[in-house]
């Protein structure tokens, strides 16, 4: 069974981690600084999501969103395990879990930064449960 019910359910979770790692005034300017664009394509449930770390936006199955300069397909399930600490990026592009696109070195330098926000992503799951 999937973890995430619907698109909306994917939004409220993982597009709010992201939109509150952006946000951050101490976190927001180095996920900027890697010149990153990410579109992230996610399976069960369907949709996708863009995080334009230069210019601090996310845009979730926005047609506006502008072009990606990394992109990265997994089920949403994987991004939610991520995000709990449960998955090595590297590991699971190498297990095929992950499919990416692009400048893959730029994304692996940024996991670090991406996990300082995994305590954020577990408080949430706490206030608002996904169907696991």
């Amino acid at each position: 069974m999937a973890t995430f019910k619907d698109a909306a359910d994917v939004d409220a979770h993982i597009g709010q981690i992201f939109r509150e790692a952006v946000g951050d005034p101490e976190l927001g300017p180095k996920f900027a600084e890697s010149g990153v664009v990410l579109k992230l394509h996610y399976t069960e449930p369907a949709c996708t999501m863009t995080a334009d770390f230069p210019s601090s936006k996310i845009y979730f199955d926005d047609a506006q969103a502008p072009a990606p300069n990394v992109e990265m397909f997994m089920k949403a399930d994987v991004a939610h395990r991520f995000w709990l600490g449960k998955v090595n990026i590297a590991a699971a592009l190498a297990k095929g879990e992950m499919r990416a696109k692009g400048p893959i070195p730029k994304i692996l330098k940024m996991v670090p930064l991406a996990k300082t926000v995994f305590p954020r992503y577990t408080e949430l799951c706490d206030k608002i449960p996904v169907q696991v």
